[in-house]
């Protein structure tokens, strides 16, 4: 109990600090708002029977959004922590372990709940984007949202360890969002990605996240244009759990408080 009650201190003092830098709250949380509104604004053809643009995009910004909050910001904001010594003088307090990782997962909940709201606010009010009414799909994005946030969490803080300096961080963490992105289904309509380019997707987590929001927030005729015909489920909850293990077995063994020598 006491290691949890620290770990709410230190993510409320995580959440106060992201606060106070600008350009990461412009960036985790105004920036998915901001393409929405780009891309919602210049492509508005009808994708599909009852299923605009505008709408398939939102789906894949809300699962992008997990990885960005979770993965990217982790594994650029740690490597910045390890190299100015703040992992190095929190390791030397009587704070457990435990509770650091308490706090970066409060910190991921806030933006991530803030970041979803933003983008279902202005995809109902600018581009028609409608919310689901019937709770099996609110539950099916519950799972997916957590299974999704989960994942991306653990792998952000064991990539956390692959950069050699804080600096270089980000150069070698956006581009590889970037890249799932595009071959992930968010910026593109996923079946009319090449064979080899879905291929590659499957093996990553945003794919399936951006499948299983599609089937929160598109219509159930909508499954007939996935690759397999159906909105998968089973593979999606199976694939997210796959890359939680994975990135939990990673981040215990790779995690470090001080910069390598």
């Amino acid at each position: 109990m006491n290691t949890f009650k620290i770990g709410v201190s230190r993510g409320n003092l995580e959440i106060r600090q992201f606060l106070r830098q600008r350009e990461s709250v412009v960036f985790t949380l105004l920036f998915p708002v901001l393409l929405l509104l780009i891309f919602g604004s210049v492509f508005k053809n009808t994708i599909a029977p009852g299923v605009t643009f505008s709408q398939y995009f939102v789906a894949g910004m809300i699962a992008s959004g997990l990885i960005n909050t979770g993965f990217q910001q982790l594994a650029i904001m740690i490597p910045l922590e390890r190299d100015d010594g703040t992992l190095k003088r929190l390791r030397g307090t009587p704070m457990p372990p435990t509770s650091y990782f308490i706090g970066k997962i409060l910190s991921v909940l806030a933006c991530m709940i803030v970041q979803i709201v933003l983008l279902l606010v202005v995809g109902a009010l600018m581009f028609g984007v409608q919310l689901p009414t019937d709770l099996g799909r609110w539950v099916t994005f519950t799972w997916v949202t957590l299974l999704g946030i989960t994942g991306s969490t653990l792998l952000g803080i064991a990539f956390s360890s692959v950069p050699r300096s804080g600096r270089g961080a980000s150069a070698m963490v956006t581009p590889i969002v970037l890249v799932l992105q595009f071959i992930s289904g968010v910026f593109f309509i996923f079946n009319q990605l090449p064979s080899w380019m879905q291929n590659v997707a499957s093996i990553f987590p945003l794919k399936w996240l951006t499948q299983g929001m599609r089937s929160v927030f598109l219509p159930e005729s909508f499954a007939s244009q996935e690759v397999a015909k159906s909105w998968e489920h089973g593979r999606v909850a199976l694939m997210l759990t796959i890359w939680i293990v994975i990135g939990l077995v990673l981040a215990l063994k790779t995690f470090r408080w001080e910069r390598s020598r």
